[in-house]
């Protein structure tokens, strides 16, 4: 939760005020932990019905940020975002299907303890478990039934003894782990010290069953914020660590995932990383397919327009052995922090702004595997243009950014996400909302994977706020959480708060389900659908080959799709295809193909599937310019000249690489600087003949400081005019 309580923060000093401060950690530290004690418990309801209501005349908590670094307490201004949606889709292909009211204000006897909830909940065999701050309810998932609670949080350690049983601290996480069928509950206890995570793993998949305890100490550093992800070699969780008031970086832990299922004696083994990396996030798995043997567990954080991944390899019965590598960073689209990770989200009424914890990447990092072997992460986090969302492939390969996406279908703010995807490839997406008009309320969108890459489909509401938090209480979330029901794979369940009336200790939660139409391969025969219509290649130089462009392939039928011939037309070639003879239900595929223009001007051609779906053939039409006129360099960078002085002249040599002589139109400085370039020689005449080339010559003198940027322009009539050269330069 990345915080300690505003009732608590005194004695918290106090404790550490006698031991020695340390410094921060200078690079990854080996750390083995091993547990203070542990037991079996009773079921349990039994337990709950053992823990009272804890009285707190201090009631409701506000749970305060500890932060990581520096926070702007105004808002960060937007960069340029090339991964804005700027396209309109179709209303999100999913249907709602419970939506019903969770833990919150005046719902199931549950009483109002601290602010903010920080939602959390998973989905089991059976049974739905929400925990919230500072309790816990199971829910029957067919019905939406409460079936057990609501609890008190340390309920789940009742007769353990020790802080764990004693101290309701909170930033709950609940997990499912699908591979053995157990439930995961964890909290931290850190009202007194030694500081301590509390981890409770259910005997079978009734989350109201019997549970092995664990109590695992960190001896004087706060375990702040702790994500927790399943792994089939151990339970990999990671913390942002605080000694006395200093944070000394993220902690990249694993839990020995096989010694809990039996309740047997465990440690934890971590990475300590230094001051500079925070937040880091480790990999969940959803759906049956598991890694590799022995591949290792995947954490994740952001850095300046950047995704950074490590892999923590653990071995549990020599602890030396264990590594931590990395990280490979993934540049992405430039963002910018939502609020510069501070506080800036606007609700209707009220000049009270909302945290937007835009300084992290929110949980879940989301892992799965395909049928056809290819392995995916999802994630998100808020920024100022919107919830930016990723999918990134072949983790423990070469890892590479597959598709992004920054989602802001209107002015409203939207953030503290969660992101998933099923066991067809189609993601979820799940947020909340809020503007100077919009309450916050709670909403979804999502995608397929036939949609263009990098595009969510428009969003659909859950539910619709109906107030805002007020009296100074800024604290919003810390995480919401979007999982997949393991039964059908295919089903999202989310868990968002929102305000049902104006206050400041009244939030209500909500948890809905919902499942993509096509999600499992639908029905039926098999259904062919593309990603695209139209791939256009712009200009390409006569005789040279573009880049590639990919287009996906999705089979959303109930059988296999199978592909007769796959036909590239005109000047465009199939350069790589994984598609094959048949293609699976719910699976895609993908076949890209690059443009070699012969000829000058437009050039046409189709790339033409056929198959036994009814809509066969698919055809996607082909497009691209073919140009004779070529200019090099593509760009000339005149550096940092003075004010009124002129550079030295650089030139761009004019070829021509058709087959027929090519007039000249114009050649000609563009754009807003145009003024502070000039074209000191040109031995380019009215026509170039095949084969044949020319120069011009272009000088800088800057009439301003700052950065003069414009484009040279040579018209002509050798197809795709203009050919342009950019010009870069910086007055000084």
């Amino acid at each position: 939760m990345q915080k300690s309580f505003t009732w608590a923060v005194t004695l918290y000093l106090s404790a550490l005020a006698f031991v020695t401060p340390k410094s921060a950690v200078a690079q990854a530290t080996l750390r083995v932990y091993r547990e203070l004690k542990h037991d079996v418990s009773p079921p349990l309801a039994e337990l709950g019905r053992l823990t009272p209501v804890q009285p707190n005349k201090f009631s409701p908590r506000i749970l305060k940020v500890l932060p990581t670094g520096p926070v702007s307490i105004q808002p960060t201004y937007a960069v340029a975002d090339a991964a804005l949606q700027q396209q309109t889709l179709p209303a999100v292909s999913a249907s709602l299907g419970l939506n019903f009211e969770g833990l919150g204000l005046d719902q199931f006897g549950f009483t109002m303890e601290a602010v903010p909830p920080d939602t959390n909940g998973t989905v089991g065999a059976t049974q739905y478990v929400q925990w919230v701050n500072l309790s816990y309810a199971v829910f029957d998932k067919i019905t939406g039934a409460i079936v057990a609670g609501p609890f008190e949080g340390n309920s789940v350690w009742a007769g353990f003894g020790g802080d764990c049983e004693d101290n309701n601290d909170g930033d709950p996480i609940v997990q499912y782990d699908k591979i053995a069928e157990r439930w995961i509950l964890t909290q931290f206890s850190v009202s007194t010290t030694p500081f301590l995570e509390c981890v409770a793993i259910s005997t079978t998949s009734d989350a109201t069953g019997t549970y092995n305890r664990y109590a695992f100490s960190f001896d004087n550093d706060f375990p702040d914020y702790p994500k927790l992800g399943v792994w089939p070699d151990a339970y990999y969780v990671s913390f942002n660590m605080f000694h006395v008031v200093n944070f000394v970086g993220a902690n990249a832990c694993a839990m020995d995932r096989a010694s809990m299922l039996t309740g047997q004696a465990a440690t934890i083994i971590c990475f300590q990383q230094p001051s500079s990396i925070s937040s880091l996030l480790p990999a969940d798995i959803d759906g049956s397919k598991q890694p590799d043997p022995g591949e290792p567990g995947f954490f994740m954080n952001f850095g300046t327009n950047s995704l950074r991944l490590w892999k923590l390899h653990v071995d549990f019965a020599t602890p030396a052995n264990s590594t931590f590598t990395g990280p490979v960073t993934l540049t992405v689209a430039n963002f910018s922090k939502l609020c510069g990770g501070g506080t800036c989200v606007v609700q209707p009424g009220t000049v009270q702004r909302l945290d937007s914890l835009g300084d992290r990447l929110m949980y879940r990092l989301a892992y799965r595997k395909f049928s056809d072997g290819h392995e995916a992460l999802v994630v998100n986090h808020s920024i100022t243009t919107g919830v930016r969302w990723y999918e990134i492939r072949d983790p423990n390969g070469s890892p590479a950014l597959f598709q992004q996406g920054t989602f802001r279908p209107d002015s409203s703010t939207r953030w503290m996400g969660s992101i998933a995807m099923d066991r067809s490839g189609e993601i979820a997406l799940g947020y909340s909302v809020s503007s100077s008009s919009v309450f916050p309320s709670v909403s979804f969108t999502g995608r397929v994977p036939s949609d263009p890459a990098g595009q969510m489909q428009s969003e659909q509401l859950i539910v619709s706020g109906t107030g805002s938090q007020t009296g100074s209480v800024a604290r919003w979330g810390d995480y919401s959480a979007m999982a997949i029901d393991p039964a059908d794979d295919c089903t999202f369940w989310y868990t968002q708060e929102y305000i049902k009336s104006n206050g400041n200790s009244n939030w209500s939660t909500r948890i809905a389900n919902f499942k993509f139409d096509s999600c499992g391969g639908g029905s039926g025969g098999p259904v062919a659908n593309l990603s695209a219509s139209l791939l256009n290649f712009q200009k390409v130089v006569i005789g040279q080959t573009s880049a590639p462009q990919t287009l996906i392939l999705f089979n959303s039928g109930g059988a296999n799709l199978n592909i007769s011939s796959l036909v590239a037309t005109g000047d465009f070639q199939i350069s790589t295809n994984t598609c094959g003879s048949s293609v699976a239900p719910g699976d895609t595929c993908t076949v890209s193909v690059t443009f070699t223009p012969t000829k000058k001007a437009t050039r046409k051609g189709t790339l033409t599937f056929t198959d036994d779906a009814p809509t066969s053939p698919q055809t996607i039409s082909l497009k691209g310019v073919g140009q004779s006129i070529v200019l090099a360099p593509s760009s000339l960078d005149f550096g940092s000249a003075t004010v009124g002085v002129t550079s030295l002249p650089q030139s761009i040599t004019v070829s021509n690489l058709g087959a027929t002589t090519v007039t000249f139109t114009g050649i000609a400085l563009a754009g807003a600087a145009a003024a502070d370039y000039q074209i000191s020689a040109n031995t380019c005449g009215p026509t170039i003949a095949p084969g044949d080339n020319c120069s011009v010559s272009i000088s800088f003198t800057p009439t301003k400081t700052g950065k003069r940027n414009t484009k040279l322009n040579v018209k002509n009539n050798g197809g795709g005019s203009p050919s342009s050269a950019t010009l870069t330069g910086t007055g000084k």
